[in-house]
């Protein structure tokens, strides 16, 4: 099947995986609006539709402190059990819509705590809440496994405490970690102390890292702090001449580092200058582990059937390509090799089979 005989209802009921979402990016507007006022958190404006066009435009600034400054308003919403109980449950249930069957969802739980919420009860919280959103879906016909990945924030001192919590989350629904935050002049090996905490303990981690900032946080990220995929990566291209890898891409590509793509994201932050020349369908051609991602749902205006859509219509992608990087990320998903290996098996590749 080639990309011109694919159309968007065809690739929404496609089955789907995503690695890289941000919880506090993807709320529903018309929720942030209703949690605003129960809170009595002011936002720019009170009618859902333009609370999206406001983020959207926001979003688009090409400027990543802006496109993180959105985050104030649905961060005011989740500072309450209620509000982190419904956030979390409408997540799963938007994923399971969009024909999502997996999925790491993240978040800083340090970001949450100025409700009164202690920081493992912030964790306890979005977890019944992801877990009453699965059970939804499930009962719907539409199941999606989600699993946590906690962050700790990079320009903060606050990173091993949430190191610590994912290790003490382990077996309660969370499956890894990550920091997240500004990234230029916040090196990874900032917080080497926390990610040798997790290596010690067997916790797998992610890395954002050559998005706003080149090789040498990629470099760190993965030599230095030991990270088994990296969050963007879109700056990697930089190692890579007229086709032939540096000695860092080459690591990338032979070692199967999932790369976190998220190319909407990427283009509102400046971090690339279209789809169409996105580094994703390069590094793909290259046989790098590329995955597919959202990053910020509410914020960036898009979902895992826009992202595949903008790439067949404007990068030329077939369903090939788009099963390929669903298969990668299952493949690199922070659960046990026989879980993944089911959900490829009996889910993602049958789901491809059209």
């Amino acid at each position: 099947m080639t990309a011109t005989r694919v159309d968007a209802e065809v690739i929404r009921r496609l089955p789907k995986a995503v690695l890289h979402d941000h919880l506090d990016g993807g709320l529903r507007p018309a929720t942030v609006v209703e949690l605003a006022d129960a809170v009595g958190h002011t936002l720019p404006t009170t009618d859902p539709d333009e609370l999206a066009a406001w983020y959207f435009e926001a979003a688009n600034s090409g400027d990543l402190v802006r496109y993180i400054a959105t985050f104030e308003h649905t961060l005011a919403v989740m500072q309450t059990r209620e509000g982190l109980l419904r956030t979390a449950e409408e997540y799963v249930l938007d994923l399971a819509a969009d024909g999502v069957v997996y999925a790491e969802v993240r978040y800083a739980p340090e970001l949450n705590v100025n409700g009164g919420l202690t920081l493992p009860e912030v964790v306890e919280t979005v977890q019944e809440g992801l877990a009453a959103g699965m059970a939804k879906a499930a009962a719907a016909g539409t199941p999606v496994r989600v699993g946590t990945l906690l962050c700790g924030m990079r320009m903060f001192d606050r990173v091993r405490e949430a190191a610590d919590l994912a290790v003490a989350f382990r077996d309660a629904g969370v499956v890894g970690f990550d920091i997240a935050g500004a990234e230029d002049g916040f090196p990874p090996a900032d917080h080497l102390d926390a990610f040798e905490h997790l290596r010690r303990e067997s916790v797998p981690f992610t890395i954002h890292a050559g998005e706003a900032h080149g090789l040498p946080s990629i470099h760190q990220a993965l030599q230095v702090c030991g990270a088994q995929r990296i969050g963007h990566g879109v700056r990697l291209t930089e190692d890579i001449v007229d086709g032939k890898l540096g000695r860092l891409a080459g690591w990338v590509r032979d070692r199967r580092i999932a790369l976190e793509m998220c190319p909407t994201s990427n283009l509102q932050t400046g971090a690339a200058t279209s789809i169409a020349e996105h580094p994703i369908t390069a590094l793909k051609d290259l046989g790098f582990r590329v995955t597919l991602n959202t990053d910020n749902r509410l914020v960036s205006g898009t979902t895992m059937t826009r992202e595949m859509t903008l790439l067949v219509e404007e990068a030329g992608w077939t369903v090939e390509d788009l099963r390929t990087v669903t298969v990668n990320a299952v493949k690199s998903a922070f659960i046990p090799f026989d879980e993944r290996k089911a959900l490829i098996e009996d889910v993602v590749l049958p789901g491809y089979a059209l």
